[in-house]
């Protein structure tokens, strides 16, 4: 019998804590420690996956990725251990995506050959900036430079490499973002992940922001037309906005990235990794345990998982629409009322679509570029519908 996840698929996400030095705006759960026993913690990585086998067996694995954290820290053995792991658990798609994140200033020409011989087939390169003085403002260990000869690195080894980008930074113009974007397309990249620098709470640019400091961050409408002109320049040089802050060359999309869009099945391995697991026909919420000693001892022991718990049909889709409609295709509205186990209420729908926020085909909706720029609202509304 088809299950719900299936519409999604199935990956698995690993993430590997340890960083250099914690960037400002980083929210991540990222962790600075002097030495890390990499054998300790890829037996302890394994003995996870080998829990999770039992679990949800004879899936057929579409997408690992590596996160952190900075994986590029990684050895490449202990990345060996894991994806041969995930090859004798559990079979693989005949186009399987294995990603692996890193920092500019962590990569090395043998590391990424390492990886490469391990399995790893696709690379994210968190460059963040092209500007010397804002990549020192954004607490980045790497220069320009750097990042340009890594990515030389990461293109020798790998058929596909992506970019990470963040805009509305301190002090930056629409006309500075407008050269670096387009530096950064002249590449033979074929993905680029395009984020607006966000201040969240519990963080250093938080605290600082809090205390009246980050002077110079755009105004709202300067942010606005940052985000348009980030459309424009990609869709002219053929990358498209698959997503609201992804944009690849048709057939480069993230294939994990996508899986959770889709609402697809993964698992989350790792200290404060998050999966979603379909077992018995009930998905689960799972999470670990965010402190990489607290995560390493509660694996050893057997059980990572500190949670382990059924999520609703309300929830499911929730999930679903929260996800889905940030994927340029949007939804399918019969998908959303079979988990929300109710028929979706019309006028919702049709508010937004007066308002010119959503598109609608049959039972498939998703957002117009207006709605885009507005989703979160968007989807606030549309919550109303379940």
């Amino acid at each position: 019998m088809t299950e719900d996840w299936q519409a999604g698929g199935f990956g698995i996400y690993v993430h590997w804590p340890f960083c250099q030095s914690k960037c400002p705006y980083c929210d991540f759960n990222s962790h600075v420690v002097a030495n890390v026993d990499q054998s300790r913690w890829a037996r302890a990585l394994c003995a996870e996956l080998e829990r999770y086998a039992e679990i949800v067996p004879h899936r057929i694995v579409n997408s690992v990725f590596f996160g952190g954290g900075t994986p590029s820290l990684m050895e490449p053995a202990t990345v060996d251990a894991v994806i041969s792991t995930i090859r004798r658990l559990w079979p693989q798609g005949n186009d399987v995506e294995i990603t692996l994140e890193a920092n500019p200033g962590s990569v090395e020409a043998g590391r990424f050959a390492g990886y490469a011989q391990a399995g790893v087939n696709r690379v994210s390169l968190g460059v963040q900036a092209l500007n010397d003085a804002d990549l020192k403002r954004l607490g980045r260990l790497h220069s320009v430079d750097e990042a340009l000869r890594a990515f030389d690195i990461a293109r020798n080894q790998f058929n596909r490499v992506s970019f990470d980008l963040i805009y509305a930074r301190q002090n930056q113009t629409l006309q500075d973002w407008e050269a670096e974007l387009t530096r950064a397309l002249s590449h033979a990249v074929d993905h680029l992940s395009l984020y607006q620098l966000t201040i969240e709470d519990g963080t250093a640019f938080g605290d600082r922001f809090a205390r009246g400091g980050l002077r110079g961050l755009p105004e709202d409408d300067t942010s606005a037309d940052m985000y348009l002109i980030t459309q424009e320049i990609c869709a002219a040089h053929g990358y498209e906005a698959y997503e609201v802050s992804n944009h690849a060359k048709p057939g480069a999309e993230s294939r994990h990235n996508s899986l959770y869009w889709r609402y697809g099945d993964y698992l989350g391995i790792g200290p404060g990794a998050h999966g979603r697991v379909t077992r018995h026909g009930q998905r689960h919420a799972t999470e670990q345990p965010r402190q990489p000693g607290a995560w390493l001892a509660a694996a050893e022991q057997g059980n990572a998982d500190s949670v382990f718990v059924p999520l609703s049909g309300r929830d499911q889709a929730e999930e679903y629409l929260l996800m889905g409609l940030r994927l340029a295709d949007g939804i399918d509205l019969h998908r959303l009322a079979s988990l929300n186990g109710t028929r979706v209420k019309e006028a919702p729908i049709a508010l937004m679509q007066e308002l010119g926020m959503i598109h609608r085909d049959g039972h498939k909706i998703w957002a117009t570029p207006q709605g885009r720029m507005v989703l979160n609202a968007v989807l606030s509304e549309l919550a109303a519908a379940l």
